[in-house]
C-alpha cells in the first residue's frame, strides 16, 4: 500500500473512532438530558471551533451569493443531526452508526432528480443491495418497521441532501464558507427548540458536552486530514470501520450486540458504499460537518 493511502487510511480510522465517542456521549447523555439540548450543545462548540479556523481565511470567506442553497444545506444536516442523536439514544449503537451510513443510498437518487445525474445498472444494483441491507437491519415483524429506525433513515435521507447541496455549492463557494454557515445556521436553529426544554447541565454533563463537541470537531479536522493524503475511492471503505468500534463499545458499556442478520445486513451496506465510491474514482469529496 502507498504511503499516502496508509496514511490516509490511519486518519480515517482515527476519525471513524472520535464519531464513535461522540456516539457514546450522545448515548450516555440522552439517558439525562433532552435531544434538543445535546444538538445545541454540538452546534455550538463546532461553531467555536471553526470560528478560528475561518478567521486565519479573513473575512472575505464570509461573501456568498448562495444563502438560500446555505440555508438548505443547513436545515437538511441539522435535520440530519436531530434523528442519528435520537436514534444513538434508542438503538444499538452499532445499528444506529450503519444506518447513518444509509446516506450514499439516497445520493445516486437525489443527483439523478436534482443534478440531472444519470444512474446506470451497477449503481441501480448498489442502491437496492444497501436497501435491502437496511431492511435486514430494520428486522421489520408484522406490525412494521420501528418507528425510531425509521427515523435512524430519515437521518440519512437528510444527510444525502446534505452531501448534495455541498456538491451544489462547491461549484462557486470557498470549503470553509460552507462549513461556517452549516454551523451557524445549525447554532440559531437548535437553539430555539434548546429553550423550549432547556435544562441546565450539571459539571459532569457540561464536560460529556464538551468531549462529545471535542470529539466531532476532531474527526471532521483529522477527516479532512485523511483526504488531503489519499483521494476517496482509495479510503473512503475505511469509514466502515466505526461500525466495529461501535460494536465493541455498545457491548462493553450496554450490554448490546447485533445478531446474525444485523450483520449480513450490515456487510449488505457497506458492498454497496464501496460500489457507490467506486463509480467516480479519483474524485474528492467535500466533507463538510454531519
Amino acid at each position: 500500500m502507498p504511503n499516502n493511502v496508509l496514511k490516509g487510511a490511519g486518519f480515517i480510522l482515527l476519525s471513524e473512532l472520535l464519531f464513535v465517542v461522540m456516539g457514546a456521549q450522545v448515548k450516555s447523555l440522552s439517558q439525562e438530558l433532552p435531544n434538543e439540548i445535546i444538538v445545541f450543545f454540538r452546534n455550538l462548540f463546532g461553531l467555536q471551533v471553526i470560528l478560528p479556523l475561518l478567521l486565519r481565511q479573513g473575512f472575505g470567506a464570509l461573501y456568498t451569493q448562495r444563502v438560500p442553497l446555505h440555508l438548505l444545506r443547513g436545515l437538511a444536516g441539522l435535520s440530519a443531526m436531530y434523528c442519528f442523536f435520537y436514534a444513538i439514544a434508542n438503538l444499538p449503537l452499532a445499528n444506529a452508526m450503519i444506518l447513518k451510513m444509509s446516506a450514499p443510498l439516497f445520493i445516486p437518487i437525489i443527483a439523478m432528480l436534482w443534478l440531472g445525474e444519470r444512474l446506470n445498472g451497477l449503481i441501480v444494483f448498489a442502491v437496492t443491495l444497501g436497501f435491502a441491507g437496511v431492511a435486514l437491519i430494520l428486522q421489520p415483524d408484522l406490525q412494521g418497521f420501528d418507528s425510531v429506525a425509521l427515523i435512524a433513515v430519515a437521518g440519512g435521507f437528510f444527510a444525502a441532501i446534505a452531501k448534495t447541496t455541498v456538491k451544489k455549492l462547491t461549484s462557486s463557494e470557498n470549503p470553509a464558507t460552507i462549513v461556517f454557515y452549516f454551523a451557524l445556521t445549525g447554532m440559531l436553529l437548535s437553539s430555539v427548540p434548546a429553550y423550549l426544554v432547556w435544562t441546565t447541565p450539571s459539571i459532569q454533563q457540561m464536560l460529556q458536552l464538551l468531549l462529545l463537541g471535542s470529539a466531532a470537531a476532531g474527526a471532521q479536522f483529522v477527516m479532512t486530514r485523511a483526504y488531503s493524503f489519499a483521494p476517496a475511492s482509495k479510503i473512503s471503505h475505511y469509514a466502515y470501520s466505526s461500525v466495529l468500534y461501535a460494536s465493541l463499545l455498545g457491548w462493553l458499556f450496554w450490554d448490546e450486540w447485533m445478531n446474525l442478520l444485523a450483520w449480513l445486513g450490515a456487510a449488505m451496506v457497506i458492498a454497496s458504499g464501496m460500489v457507490l465510491l467506486k463509480r467516480a474514482p479519483g474524485k474528492r469529496p467535500v466533507k463538510a460537518q454531519d
